[in-house]
């Protein structure tokens, strides 16, 4: 390896350093100023559907209970999970 090489090689090595230095430090401050910012005022929550007014919430809207269900024989295939 010549002379020309070594620095061609070292300048490089240092540019490409600075460069992440750099990079590294512009993160780290933009980080910084989203810790220092005030907080985001939180997402608002969306009006109820026109179906859902009058309805409290955690009010049982429909119960399903297939144990009582009964065996009708019509010749059908009931499916069971």
């Amino acid at each position: 390896m010549n002379f020309f090489t070594g620095l061609l090689f070292g300048l490089l090595f240092a540019a490409t350093a600075g460069a992440a230095f750099a990079f590294m430090w512009k993160s780290m401050s933009m980080v910084q100023e989203e810790y220092n910012k005030p907080p985001r005022p939180k997402a608002r929550i969306p009006a109820p559907h026109p179906e859902m007014e009058g309805v409290k919430w955690g009010e049982e809207l429909m119960v399903v209970n297939f144990e009582d269900m009964e065996e009708d024989d019509d010749g059908d295939i009931l499916v069971e999970r």
